[in-house]
């Protein structure tokens, strides 16, 4: 069976709702990335077989495909198509499956994938009337969560199918018994590796110029983070939860891409690959406890491997929020030292499409510095009740 790599990887800075990127369209974002991904790597673009990138929201700028719009904005080839998947947090990972999986079954040699997000620049949506002369009067603002609802989704899970991201963080914390110190912990944790990170992660972002000015760096890691500072903050979502702004990644705007590459592409363009694509798995959990999906689609996946934890050199594991990221540490039994070493989603920032894709390069780029076959995790929770888990080894 054909293998697939990732070979290299960059990013755009994380930038802050509202913030330093709020002024750049999502298109555009993800057009500078896939620009300077071909340039890095040196591949002809015209070799591309495939542009394909994960979005959340699809409901402003991003809509209409949003992968081939980036495409043709960035210069490539009409020749070269794209399409776009939506698996929510999970998009930017889907992209990179769906790349590895296409190499793998001989469909192409060549694929970008990645993921875009500008919860910024999200526009508020209205419905459309049903009828001649009647006002509109359900809108929405559609940076985050659940929009339009299905009737018969409410009564779903017991009731909770359609209840807040964060309110799903407070019902993990309440079942594993997380207090509000761990996660607060938690939290800091993340902001002083990021912060310790940042001459590391520079390599792989992309400046960003905007209205003549240029961002650089991520915007969200607070290097005066303190404990103190976050026990001061009052829960976000349940009157007596433990959930705050400081232990929730944050709305952010951002792009993130791959190239992945089969090994005749990898012969025939002197590329030299990070990691090597072993496998994915989806699962299913309780919208409700939206962030436990990790630990059932790892579960999924080592079970199909053969894998353990044990195996695991380095772990990627998206932060969502601290006390499902710790309940998902605890229930694997990952060794907490190797998860997320340069930060997470709490500190970098969570650009829905996005995420999956940073999280599956900085996952490569730390094991292409380890011993070949060393072997890495990168999984991430998804509204709605679902996991996402990938594997990879060092080449």
């Amino acid at each position: 069976m054909p293998r697939s790599y990732l070979v290299q990887g960059v990013r755009t800075p994380f930038g802050r709702y509202g913030g330093a990127l709020a002024g750049v369209r999502p298109d555009d974002l993800a057009a500078q990335i896939i620009s300077e991904l071909v340039r890095r790597t040196g591949v002809d673009p015209s070799a591309l077989d495939e542009v394909v990138l994960g979005a959340a929201n699809q409901a402003g700028e991003d809509n209409r495909n949003v992968a081939r719009m980036a495409t043709l904005l960035a210069g490539l080839p009409f020749e070269v198509p794209g399409h776009t998947v939506n698996r929510l947090c999970g998009s930017g990972l889907t992209a990179v499956v769906t790349a590895c999986q296409a190499v793998e079954s001989g469909a192409a040699d060549l694929v970008v994938a990645g993921g875009v997000e500008s919860m910024t620049r999200a526009p508020w949506v209205m419905a459309k009337p049903s009828r001649a002369w009647q006002f509109p009067t359900e809108t929405h603002e559609t940076s985050l969560g659940w929009r339009f609802v299905n009737p018969h989704m409410v009564g779903l899970d017991e009731g909770a199918a359609t209840i807040s991201m964060g309110e799903t963080a407070e019902n993990v914390a309440a079942l594993d018994g997380i207090t509000r110190e761990q996660s607060d912990r938690f939290a800091l944790q993340s902001h002083q590796r990021a912060v310790a990170a940042r001459d590391s992660l520079a390599e792989e972002i992309v400046p960003v110029h905007v209205d003549g000015e240029v961002v650089e760096i991520d915007e969200t890691p607070r290097s005066d983070a303190t404990l103190e500072a976050l026990a001061r903050l009052r829960p976000a979502f349940r009157r007596d939860g433990i959930v705050t702004p400081g232990s929730s990644s944050s709305l952010s705007d951002g792009a993130s891409a791959i190239l992945i590459a089969s090994e005749a592409a990898l012969d025939r363009y002197g590329l030299e690959p990070a990691a090597r694509f072993v496998g994915a798995a989806n699962a299913g959990v309780r919208p409700s406890y939206m962030g436990l999906g990790p630990v059932a689609s790892t579960r999924r996946l080592f079970d199909r491997l053969g894998w353990s934890v044990a195996d695991l050199a380095t772990v990627e594991l998206n932060e969502a929020f601290a006390p499902q990221a710790l309940a998902c540490i605890s229930r694997l039994g990952l060794d907490p030292a190797t998860v997320n070493p340069e930060g997470g989603a709490i500190a970098l920032g969570h650009p829905l499409g996005a995420s999956g894709s940073r999280i599956a390069w900085a996952l490569a780029r730390r094991l292409a510095s380890s011993g070949p076959g060393e072997r890495g995790l990168a999984t991430l929770c998804v509204g709605v009740g679902q996991g996402m888990s990938v594997a990879m080894e060092a080449c």
